[in-house]
């Protein structure tokens, strides 16, 4: 099992990340040009998840992805959500 880290302390470490209220968990949402964009970032992102093993909530409207991540076993916000994040930012570009 993962360290848990919190969700502030994670917010700290990333950009335009902020914490779901009443949960230990971080949310972001991202805007793309159009719907394939939008879905070619969750397939992406999904690959990577599936090598992780770790997955985040999420749901897709049109160009519109919105992400929270949380480590359901920990309780809370790990260095593996903080890990997750960075990549999904790394990719959204």
């Amino acid at each position: 099992m993962t360290q848990h880290l919190g969700a502030a302390a994670a917010v700290a470490k990333l950009s335009g990340w902020s914490d779901v209220p009443e949960r230990d968990a971080i949310t972001k949402s991202y805007r793309f040009a159009d719907f394939n964009a939008a879905f070619a970032f969750m397939t992406r992102v999904a690959m990577m998840a599936e090598k992780m093993d770790h997955h985040p909530e999420w749901s897709n409207v049109y160009n519109r992805v919105e992400v929270v991540l949380t480590t359901h076993d920990a309780g809370g916000v790990t260095a593996r959500d903080v890990e997750l994040a960075a990549f999904m930012d790394l990719i959204a570009g």
